[in-house]
């Protein structure tokens, strides 16, 4: 990252950390994460402002606040390995290869899991496993994962990923509730899922299927 990027997305991680308290690790993997990779040419002036920006195929790349506190929420300190289900652009990845030994993304959309493959590659992040599927399914090969988030809102989350959950892990998902959407995280206790209810958000929905 140059000079100037560098920079900027230190100011970034700054002001996010000014609206919402972040870990030393977290703050500083989003300063170590150059946003301008994900975004479309056409708004990478606004690549450094706290909101989401549209992307291909009707989806959004999250604000950066939104990213910030998805990943504090995992709670990464002493986790080894994460799935994410919903890659998108691949920002979230990006910032969560800082602070995981292995990152593990699922995207639906093929088109988007390669231009987000192409990003980690050109930016030499070598630490994320990718695969296009549908993202409910979970990624059963290489569970149990520490931590699991959803990039995406659920109406639930299905049975196999809390499977696919470590003894003690934690699993962060946007959660359709009404007609709003609420953060939920649920943490894995034997047999019992102990779920906290965080913050309204706003979040694209999980679909089902892959997309060609």
């Amino acid at each position: 990252m140059d000079r100037i990027t560098a920079t900027k997305t230190a100011r970034l991680a700054e002001e996010c950390a000014q609206k919402f308290k972040l870990s030393d690790k977290v703050k500083k993997a989003i300063a170590l994460t150059n946003r301008e990779a994900f975004v479309p040419t056409g708004f990478k002036h606004n690549a450094y402002k706290l909101d989401a920006l549209p992307m291909g195929s009707a989806q959004w790349i999250s604000s950066p606040l939104t990213v910030a506190k998805m990943t504090e929420y995992l709670e990464p300190e002493g986790a080894d390995r994460v799935l994410e289900i919903g890659c998108g652009s691949g920002y979230q990845a990006a910032v969560l290869s800082h602070l995981f030994r292995g990152v593990f993304t699922i995207e639906r959309i093929e088109s988007l899991m390669l231009e987000a493959k192409a990003r980690f590659r050109a930016l030499g992040i070598g630490n994320i496993h990718t695969r296009t599927d549908d993202g409910q399914n979970g990624w059963s090969q290489y569970a149990p994962y520490d931590r699991i988030l959803f990039s995406a809102s659920a109406k639930a989350i299905p049975q196999k990923l809390f499977d696919q959950l470590r003894e003690g892990g934690i699993l962060v998902a946007p959660m359709q509730v009404g007609a709003k959407q609420i953060i939920v995280k649920f943490k894995k206790n034997g047999s019992k899922i102990e779920k906290i209810e965080l913050e309204a958000c706003d979040f694209v929905p999980v679909l089902d299927g892959v997309q060609k």
